[in-house]
């Protein structure tokens, strides 16, 4: 019997990249779901950093499971926890961001990465790693520079960075997996696709 065939529930380049580089055979696909009006939900029903990340991950994998019977659909969100508990969203504009990096300046925060998998509608694999991540003290000038040349890139990460990238200078110290930092949990996601023979045991 042939492996099932796994379908990313995303258009992120940053997983797609992770994906690929572990030779993981995939394809990609929007899950088409209104993931703010469904955070806001979520976060009204009292959802922390942890299980909003859980939530979404799963929501995005049922939507596509139920459309794809026999294939197993890999949904993934991140959250982002300050040291106060509340968390941050994607950064709106320009402006927004460098907001968002001097509210990080000088702190420490968690990245929460969830994966589900789903098939046939139902969740069969579930993971979720934290990171610990120290920004440095980071002056305006910095902010501004580094928005200038990372903009276009950063934009799309919570928290304004791409640890692969430049991002990698706004830190001094980080305790954590590169993975679940650039959002999947891969290494107990590939554990799970041996058993399934999507990958080789």
């Amino acid at each position: 019997m042939s492996a099932p065939e796994l379908v990313l529930a995303s258009q992120s380049a940053s997983r797609r990249a992770m994906l690929s580089a572990a030779q993981v055979p995939h394809h990609a696909v929007s899950p088409a779901i209104d993931e703010e009006t469904l955070k806001e939900a979520l976060r009204a029903e009292g959802h922390g950093a942890r299980q909003l990340a859980d939530a979404l991950a799963e929501a995005k994998a049922l939507k596509l499971s139920i459309r794809m019977p026999g294939a197993l659909v890999l949904g993934c969100d991140q959250t982002l926890e300050l040291d106060d508990g509340a968390m941050l969203d994607k950064a709106v504009d320009r402006e927004d961001a460098a907001a968002i990096l001097r509210r990080l300046s000088g702190t420490t925060h968690k990245l929460h990465s969830a994966a589900v998998v789903c098939e046939n509608g139902v969740p069969v694999w579930r993971a979720i790693e934290s990171a610990s991540l120290t920004v440095r003290p980071l002056s305006d000038a910095f902010i501004a520079r580094y928005l200038e040349d990372e903009w276009e890139q950063c934009r799309w990460c919570v928290g304004c960075y791409r640890i692969e990238g430049p991002g990698a200078q706004l830190f001094s110290a980080i305790k954590g997996t590169h993975f679940a930092i650039q959002g999947l949990p891969l290494l107990g996601l590939l554990d799970f696709l041996r058993v399934r023979g999507v990958v080789a045991a």
